[in-house]
């Protein structure tokens, strides 16, 4: 929370940049000059360190002519969410609506919006892209360089990444969709018309989970035959692990503990699994991968789990003096695992620096380290969603839960304290169609 706070101020002191060309920090319509006083929505907000609230707040305002007003039909709760829950990302303020993935229905658009109607339905990407800057016109639209002004992350990372919703004035500060409106800027851009056959409860995930975990694939990459060892069974990891088996992978291990790897192994009976809980004295998650791929390492490995969970006492104690922020521990497991001159993909959030990060590994056995970045979500969701038509992928595989947006404040809890087998859940909003065929049942709580 000191962090956060501290680093709001620094980027006071400091000043945005002058390159967005869309407005900056407006994270709650109510407290930001935002909305339509006329109505009203119910919001998640977070409200300091470890704590999230259920919140009223005026629904938005078209601000921007290509802005589009999304009533929220969908939304969900990712691991990345946890990382806001725990203060891990700074420039967080109370009151900050919450969440980056979200479709729903247009319900108003600006004077300059030509390709969408009201009533049309539609899936937002996580990011904000302007759609004609150097990066957006390659659709890397993650990268774009004119939604995000904020000079720390350019200071701390050496370039800025494209605004995202729902997660922080650290890019770009645009309230989220675990709501029930949301106003989209360059909604003309950043929306993706979803076709009759595809419901919410598969669309919904072309916001970020299907194209991250495609990403983390085909940038690590994944070719015919080759061996993959993913850390972390969550939503992303059993995604990777879908799409590196149809990207030709010859077999997948799955790297986690508890209860989760017992879900992959009844969804996904193909992927093999390694409990680093259950290991033996004198064993390692290194040292049983090389056992099961002949003495060698698997050929590529990609990390689905985070750097802000330490293992070890060490990396615990740095990251609560504030020595680091992220602990290097799994990205070490990786590059030991690894056969020599294979590819380790980082695909879990890591949000600063850290400590006894074994770079003799990486270079005298010739790994190469990719960081993933924030997946590009426009390159890929056309081809994405055709995928879901065609049958090749089901996204509902990953959905354990389906709550209400009242309960979210609750589910967040519970979906840190892996409670429940709470994986990946769908958020219904008053305005959500009936469950579609293969949706989990409601849950209140």
């Amino acid at each position: 929370m000191a962090m956060s706070q501290a680093a709001l101020k620094v980027e006071k002191v400091l000043g945005h940049g002058d390159n967005a060309t869309t407005a900056q920090d407006i994270t709650n319509p109510s407290k930001d000059n935002a909305g339509d006083p006329s109505d009203k929505m119910k919001a998640l907000a977070w409200m300091g360190k470890g704590k999230v609230e259920i919140v009223e707040a005026l629904k938005p305002k078209v601000m921007e002519n290509r802005d589009v007003i999304v009533k929220v039909t969908g939304s969900t709760v990712c691991g990345s969410d946890l990382h806001l829950l725990h203060g891990a990302v700074v420039e967080l303020e109370k009151g900050d609506i919450l969440g980056h993935e979200f479709c729903g229905i247009v319900d108003e658009v600006g004077s300059e919006v030509t390709n969408l109607k009201k009533g049309q339905r539609v899936v937002a990407s996580f990011q904000i892209a302007c759609g004609d800057c150097y990066y957006c016109k390659q659709k890397l639209s993650s990268q774009c360089e004119k939604t995000n002004s904020n000079t720390l992350e350019n200071a701390m990372y050496g370039g800025r990444t494209a605004g995202m919703f729902g997660y922080s004035h650290f890019t770009g500060g645009f309230a989220g969709g675990q709501a029930e409106y949301t106003r989209v800027p360059y909604g003309d851009v950043n929306l993706l018309s979803l076709p009759d056959n595809v419901p919410d409860e598969q669309g919904l995930f072309l916001s970020d989970v299907l194209a991250t975990s495609w990403h983390a694939v085909v940038d690590t990459g994944v070719k015919k035959g080759d061996v993959v060892a993913i850390w972390g069974a969550g939503p992303i990891g059993q995604m990777a692990a879908d799409f590196s088996i149809l990207n030709g992978a010859s077999r997948v291990i799955m790297v986690d503990s508890n209860w989760r790897l017992d879900y992959v192994k009844s969804k996904y009976p193909n992927i093999e699994t390694l409990d680093y809980s259950a290991l033996g004295k004198g064993e390692s998650v290194t040292s049983k991968l090389k056992e099961l791929t002949n003495n060698r390492g698997p050929d590529i490995s990609i990390e689905c789990a985070a750097g802000e969970y330490a293992k070890g006492w060490a990396h615990y104690f740095e990251m609560l003096l504030g020595l680091e922020t992220d602990t290097s521990e799994i990205v070490n497991e990786m590059i030991t695992s690894t056969r020599n001159f294979g590819s380790c993909g980082i695909t879990g959030v890591y949000v600063g620096f850290t400590n006894h990060f074994n770079i003799g590994s990486l270079m005298e056995r010739g790994i190469r380290l990719i960081g993933n970045g924030q997946a590009p979500v426009h390159k890929y969701w056309d081809s994405l969603l055709k995928m879901i038509q065609d049958g090749q992928i089901e996204p509902l595989k990953m959905v354990s839960h389906r709550v209400r947006l009242e309960d979210l404040d609750k589910v967040y809890y519970k979906f840190e304290n892996k409670e429940d087998g709470m994986q990946k859940v769908y958020v219904e909003t008053r305005f959500s169609a009936p469950a579609a065929k293969g949706s989990p049942g409601l849950t209140t709580y």
